[in-house]
């Protein structure tokens, strides 16, 4: 990964915020406007050759992006994002299969995305939500979720690296403590994902969730794997196009298998592609490689920073990138707009 591969980098541009959104390397932007130029069609709505090369290009990278978390290319459903397929999963599957009662674990530093899901869901059938201990590290541990494991407890719903302190969660052993006692597990990959190796059948994990912008793809695309035999089970939130089979009368409507089932409408095609460049370009560098550079970068980071003596490191000795710090008696807003200039 050099920075020559980044049109954005090409300035002297120091770009501190990879955890809210990554820049772009110019094969992903040379792959998007690649399907705006030259194949621009609809997918799966036509019999005619462009037609079928959208078809084959999006379901490469579907096949693409099932490879670099090991799962099988059918337990991979395209979302506009984490956000909206931590959404599918709370409505479209736990809905229809709470009780009044049944417990929630999540945690007090899950991003929103991974909270307001679940308190709707909570409030409406009347659900209790169930906050994993954090230890004084800000660390959430095995013992500390069998701490709070109950007969009532539904679900896990934790990240695995959290966007603020980048503590990495021990997630195979909890999938294994939480299967033993018949729990699902979901977890958040928004920021583990596109930083570290992800193999979803050794972690055993029911969803894994992660979204295309940070990991050099573009907005407005994201990923839900989900175990094929509880994809199944996911209610569709929306209906339309290119998810029936067919529909005869008001009652009787044929839907396709998965993955297709839950993708009604037009696909962000251009998105899709774009993700699939991405992934590509990850998986030539190596995810040990990234990971190795990343954590090298951000020991570098905090040695500089220790050396001013006036910065307050909060994370330093967590086992992913982000680095969280408080500048003494300066407000964190005020610290961004400085360097900013």
């Amino acid at each position: 990964m050099n920075r020559e591969d980044f049109p954005m980098l090409k300035e002297e541009l120091v770009y501190l915020d990879n955890a809210a959104t990554t820049l772009k390397p110019q094969i992903v932007i040379d792959a998007i406007c690649d399907y705006y130029t030259n194949y621009s069609v609809n997918a799966y709505r036509g019999n005619y050759s462009l037609s079928y090369k959208v078809d084959l290009e999006f379901e490469k990278a579907r096949d693409d992006i099932a490879k670099f978390i090991n799962a099988k290319t059918e337990e991979i459903i395209f979302t506009s994002g984490t956000t909206a397929s931590l959404n599918m999963i709370v409505s479209g599957f736990f809905d229809h299969i709470v009780e009044p009662g049944d417990e929630i674990i999540i945690s007090k530093a899950e991003h929103a995305s991974n909270v307001l899901p679940w308190f709707r869901l909570a409030n409406k059938h009347n659900l209790k939500i169930v906050y994993a201990p954090i230890d004084a590290n800000m660390h959430i541990t095995l013992e500390g979720i069998k701490s709070v494991i109950t007969p009532k407890t539904k679900v896990i719903a934790l990240a695995e690296i959290t966007n603020v302190i980048g503590d990495v969660r021990p997630i195979k052993e909890i999938s294994k403590i939480a299967h033993e006692n018949n729990i699902f597990v979901v977890v958040d990959g928004a920021q583990s994902v596109p930083h570290k190796k992800t193999d979803v059948e050794d972690l055993d994990v029911d969803f894994l969730v992660f979204s295309g912008h940070k990991m050099c793809g573009p907005t407005g695309i994201g990923v839900l794997y989900g175990k094929k035999e509880l994809l199944e089970e996911i209610d569709p939130l929306y209906l339309g196009g290119g998810m029936n089979e067919s529909y005869e009368n008001e009652k009787e409507m044929f839907l396709k298998d998965i993955p297709h089932r839950l993708e009604a409408g037009t696909p962000h095609i251009a998105g899709v592609i774009g993700l699939g460049a991405a992934v590509n370009y990850l998986k030539e560098i190596g995810m040990d490689n990234i990971y190795a550079h990343e954590i090298k970068l951000k020991t570098y980071l905090i040695d500089k920073l220790n050396s001013l003596g006036y910065i307050n490191i909060i994370n330093d000795e967590e086992g992913s990138g982000i680095v969280s710090f408080n500048v003494d008696g300066i407000f964190a807003e005020d610290v961004s707009y400085y360097l900013n200039k």
